[in-house]
């Protein structure tokens, strides 16, 4: 990485300042840089010479009809009040360096947009509904040289778009985020409610209500439980690029036993890599006696011939849509008989639990169906005592939980764990509609200290997860092109490495 960066001072994304201001105030030296300064023949030399970059003739964002209608849909629930979405800030990974900016899913439900700083902002006109404006930061300023000086400058970071070309392509007005402070403190007070935990120069100035706040919040995650048709196209290309993905895991399963769990980690986010954004989140990579963590991340474990890999990951596309897929694959392309009896419990609890998501089904059926299947087994391998409990006991009592360990699913979309923050009645105790997209992931872990169980079970864990789309008739699975069946999987591992 070069390093003669200088700290951003003429941007503040915290709204203190305009831009006026901004293109007075100088670029701070980095401390311990090669340079000293800037002469000011250099500086005179920087501010000219330069093409006209801004595009014209652009569209609007393929979303942004559907993220006109969320907004209306939040507009008509919070009448007379002003709303204020944050994108979010970067944050700092270490010294000077941050992490990669991912915008807040609230934000990028209801604009499209992906910007760093940015605010979206729904003020209440008196005759009803609401006025939309983003706030965001225009292009860097030549002026006084942020744009090459500045560490998140434009040619340090690259180029954004202007405030115009924003509007075009978004279909909302836009102005600089440097002045939403003094713009949304200034004048007659307005009820207000603000998204938190994403800007804190925001919360501070605005000093909104939390409980009120916490509505706001639970609203937009609510908002989020049916797919449009365009969502719903996102979560089958984040699927498609996810059955990539393990396909090239399987490829290379020989480069990953001759190194660690990193070299799966590493074969699919290159793929997440290419087509889309990044991993929806962090991959588990879990071989042998690992699979039965069930977030296991480290990822620096050996893979071993004989043994089982509990792959756990999803690619998030390009508009931040993510899949959520397990597999559990023989290492060596073949189950032992053992684990083919462990796998195969697993494949019909997950049968049961797909098979109950339809509509006017509960969001419960499909944990409740593939549970039953998995206490039925546990009896049946005498993990369970028969001559002491039934099915119905287990399941009251949760005793199959000591090896199933989780619940059954949660619904996807722009978060892996998507609409988390909704009302209770809207989510685990909803009937499903379509739209509703999910996932049914049932699992048996069994793990190396636990003696209550053979030894020949200790340190086998599996796991199968797919994600499936509620329909007008029941259900679709969006990750249907991964094999599922113990021998459908042999024989796909075959295939592959033949």
């Amino acid at each position: 990485m070069t390093e003669d960066r200088t700290p951003a001072v003429a941007e503040n994304p915290e709204g203190t300042g305009t831009d006026e201001e901004a293109a007075e105030q100088p670029i701070k030296a980095r401390k311990n840089g090669l340079y000293d300064g800037v002469s000011d023949e250099l500086a005179e030399s920087m501010k000219s010479g330069w093409a006209d970059t801004e595009l014209h003739d652009l569209q609007p964002v393929e979303q942004a009809s559907y993220t006109a209608a969320r907004r209306a849909a939040l507009s008509a629930a919070f009448p007379g009040e002003r709303l204020v979405v944050p994108a979010g800030n970067l944050r700092t990974r270490a010294n000077d360096t941050e992490y990669s900016f991912r915008a807040a899913s609230e934000y990028v439900h209801l604009t499209g947009d992906q910007t760093q700083d940015a605010v979206l902002v729904l003020n209440p006109l008196a005759a009803g509904g609401h006025d939309a404006v983003l706030y965001l930061l225009p292009r860097s300023n030549r002026e006084n040289g942020e744009f090459w000086l500045d560490g998140q400058g434009e040619l340090w970071v690259g180029r954004r778009h202007s405030l115009t070309e924003a509007e075009r392509l978004l279909g909302v007005p836009a102005r600089d985020v440097r002045e939403a402070v003094e713009e949304l403190t200034a004048g007659t007070a307005v009820p207000t409610r603000l998204v938190r935990g994403y800007d804190a120069g925001l919360e501070g100035a605005l000093g909104t209500d939390e409980e009120r706040d916490e509505e706001l919040r639970v609203f937009l995650s609510g908002l989020r439980l049916v797919k449009d048709a365009w969502e719903i196209e996102q979560l089958r290309a984040a699927c498609d690029a996810t059955v990539n993905g393990f396909t090239d895991v399987v490829r290379e399963l020989d480069r990953a036993q001759a190194t660690s769990e990193r070299w799966i980690e590493g074969t699919f986010w290159r793929r997440a890599r290419v087509e889309g954004n990044d991993v929806g989140y962090g991959t588990i990579a879990a071989a042998g006696p690992h699979a039965t963590t069930l977030h296991w991340v480290r990822n620096d474990g050996d893979v071993r011939p004989g043994e089982l890999l509990l792959l756990d990951a999803g690619v998030e596309t390009s508009t931040l849509y993510t899949a959520d897929v397990t597999r559990t694959l023989p290492i060596n392309g073949t189950f032992t008989p053992l684990q083919r009896k462990i796998y195969d419990a697993v494949y019909e609890a997950q049968q049961a639990g797909i098979a109950a998501v339809k509509p006017g089904g509960r969001f419960r059926d499909f944990h409740d169906a593939a549970q039953r299947v998995l206490a039925e087994h546990l009896l049946a391998w005498g993990l369970l005592d028969p001559a002491v409990y039934d099915v119905a006991k287990v399941l009251e009592l949760g005793l199959q939980r000591r090896w199933t360990l989780h619940g059954t699913g949660h619904m996807l979309g722009l978060d892996v764990h998507d609409c988390a923050h909704a009302r209770r009645e809207q989510y685990v105790d909803a009937e499903l509609v379509p739209g509703m997209c999910l996932t049914v992931e049932p699992g048996l872990y069994f793990q190396l200290d636990d003696l209550t169980v053979p030894e020949e079970y200790r340190g086998i864990g599996v796991r199968i997860e797919d994600d499936i789309l509620v329909t007008e008739t029941g259900n679709e699975n969006l990750s249907a092109g991964l094999p599922r069946t113990s021998t459908d999987v042999e024989a796909w591992m075959a295939a592959l490495n033949a």
